[in-house]
């Protein structure tokens, strides 16, 4: 059974008619320039048709006769044509002219479009290397910050000396040697040399005396 569903887009149409009237249209190409009045042809031809109306025709007609391929073969001197490819009288001048400044215009928009896109592409590619270089901490700020940072966090070790026997009671405020550093702690409690502390984070230790330091 024939296929009979109907045509969707101006694209289809134009191959369609191409594929029926080969002599006439051609998809690829140079194309030739058509029968003035093709349209109530085409559309006669095609009554019966039921995959394509007379509303898509006329829309694919005006897509066809606007492309740069067929405006390009609009030139002085040549043959209009009808739907069997017969010969249909010479070119006027002023169709030839209309087709050139067609032409000439459709060329100058597509340039324009490629160039607002260019340039909005470049926005884009500008504002974002913009986002990037801000999120980005600039490197001298960051060695600065760094180094702040880093006097702020190291402790400052202030001199210390060992405590006296009378400074070894419960109670006193001391500084316990733990490696190259010190913690501060209190006493609270004392057995011979052994003495327990309390460090500022509230854990207890026992240390030996000759490791409190004032």
């Amino acid at each position: 059974m024939e296929n009979t569903e109907k045509l969707t887009n101006s694209k289809e149409v134009i191959a369609y008619i191409a594929e029926r009237f080969p002599l006439c249209f051609t998809i690829e190409g140079d194309a030739k320039p058509l029968k003035v009045g093709i349209f109530e042809d085409l559309a006669a031809r095609l009554s019966d048709d039921p995959k394509v109306s007379k509303t898509q025709l006329r829309t694919a007609l005006r897509q066809y006769t606007s492309s740069w391929r067929y405006l390009h073969g609009v030139k002085a001197g040549v043959n209009r044509i009808d739907l069997d490819g017969n010969d249909c009288g010479v070119l006027e001048d002023e169709h030839v002219e209309h087709a050139k400044k067609a032409l000439e215009e459709s060329k100058a928009k597509a340039a324009e479009r490629r160039k607002e896109i260019a340039m909005k592409k470049a926005a884009e590619h500008k504002a974002k290397a913009a986002q990037a270089k801000k999120s980005r901490p600039d490197a001298a700020k960051a060695k600065n910050t760094a180094a702040k940072t880093s006097k702020l966090n190291k402790k400052v070790e202030q001199p210390t000396r060992a405590l006296t026997a009378d400074e070894v009671r419960v109670g006193n405020n001391v500084k316990v040697s733990m490696g190259q550093g010190s913690m501060p702690a209190t006493i609270v409690e004392i057995n011979k040399d052994d003495v327990r502390v309390r460090l500022t984070n509230g854990l207890t230790m026992v240390v030996k005396a000759e490791h409190l330091r004032s």
